[in-house]
């Protein structure tokens, strides 16, 4: 393992300086606490490993894994679900958790032309486990958006190498944020994109439980922060002035609990997901790939079985709403959070994007009165 972070470092050099999340700035979204880390990896046992390219001018792209638990996912899947908010995307493995309701692999995201990259790699590292002698098949689960505003996309400099890299260091605690992994290359809203991740933790009276959500922003609209038309304030903005593709992108939101949810409230769940999405001012465009991919931890799903029939405690229907709420909170703080803790980049063909301008935002907030003093 730290043969592959120092090949790592070697080739692509951390350039993280330290930005704010909006709790920082007195920016509190929602109403509902967060968990102690404010991440997806809140969510017991889930995990987050990143590699990040940036390499001379043209390279800027990555990967982002999550691994639901830290045992043989094949052996032991999880059960989930998938929400297509628009369907202008490539991600892969769709169909199999869509019909069986389970995910037996990490969920890897990354740019559009290395999705089979992405797969080819799962497919190695699964089939490599102890355990899996006699596996044939493999359904990767990889989703991804289009970063070739700012990185040669069609160089496809993601390798396999990196996919099991970021696997190999995927681990719990806090996960990196802006301008990292797949999110290294990502436009939002006109503005520097990026990784993001939030959580909630609900009261013990609410069934105590945990949501987190990660999200990889690359799509348009018109920001919104809290309630405040920021993108307004800052006169960028979709459909400004003509009809353009500006408002085109893409959104991955993996959403992740340890509530003991089936996989049709886990689709439940994942709708409210794009709930969040609107919050921030996102519109889900024409040509925008807007997915959730939505698990719980409660619950495995043995590949062998014992017996004919399983058992399992589910929550329910009645006892979900404050999900719902959680999910959406959740989702809409870890949109902000990407755009907040990304940095300026320049990319391919001298293409560059700003940051989002911390201080006018700030100034913003007061102006409504929704900045915590």
């Amino acid at each position: 393992m730290k043969k592959h972070i120092l090949l790592f470092l070697l080739i692509s050099p951390l350039i993280a300086v330290a930005q704010k999340r909006p709790r920082e700035m007195g920016i509190k979204i929602g109403v509902l606490p967060t968990g102690t880390l404010n991440a997806i990896t809140d969510v017991a046992g889930v995990k987050v490993g990143q590699v990040t390219l940036v390499e001379g001018a043209d390279i800027r792209t990555g990967v982002t894994a999550i691994l639901p638990h830290d045992g043989n996912l094949f052996q032991q899947k999880v059960l989930a679900a998938m929400y297509i908010g628009n369907g202008f995307g490539k991600l892969a493995g769709y169909s199999q958790v869509e019909e069986l309701g389970t995910i037996e692999s990490p969920i890897v995201l990354t740019n559009t032309l290395s999705v089979p990259t992405a797969a080819d790699a799962i497919i190695d590292w699964t089939l490599g486990q102890k355990g899996n002698e006699d596996v044939r098949s493999v359904n990767p689960i990889v989703g991804e958006t289009n970063d070739g505003g700012l990185n040669d996309i069609r160089g496809r400099h993601v390798r396999k190498d990196h996919v099991l890299n970021a696997l190999a260091q995927a681990e719990t605690g806090p996960v990196a944020e802006g301008n990292v992994g797949a999110g290294t290359g990502t436009i939002c809203f006109g503005w520097k994109g990026g990784i993001g991740t939030s959580s909630r933790k609900l009261p013990a009276k609410l069934g105590g439980y945990t949501v987190g959500v990660l999200v990889q922003t690359n799509f348009g609209g018109v920001l919104t922060i809290n309630g405040v038309p920021v993108g307004q304030e800052l006169g960028k903005y979709s459909f400004k002035e003509t009809l353009d593709k500006s408002s085109d992108g893409s959104c991955m939101m993996v959403i992740a609990t340890d509530a003991p949810l089936d996989p049709r409230n886990l689709k439940r769940l994942a709708k409210r997901v794009m709930l969040g999405m609107a919050q921030t001012g996102g519109i889900a465009a024409n040509g925008s790939g807007d997915y959730v991919i939505a698990f719980s931890t409660a619950n495995r799903v043995m590949h062998a079985a014992a017996e004919p029939t399983v058992s399992a405690n589910l929550l329910h229907n009645d006892y979900i709403s404050p999900l719902f709420l959680a999910a959406i909170e959740s989702t809409e703080e870890a949109i902000i959070n990407s755009l907040l803790m990304a940095k300026s980049m320049e990319g391919t063909q001298g293409h560059k994007v700003e940051e989002l301008p911390k201080e006018q935002v700030i100034q913003i907030m007061r102006k409504y009165g929704r900045l915590k003093e």
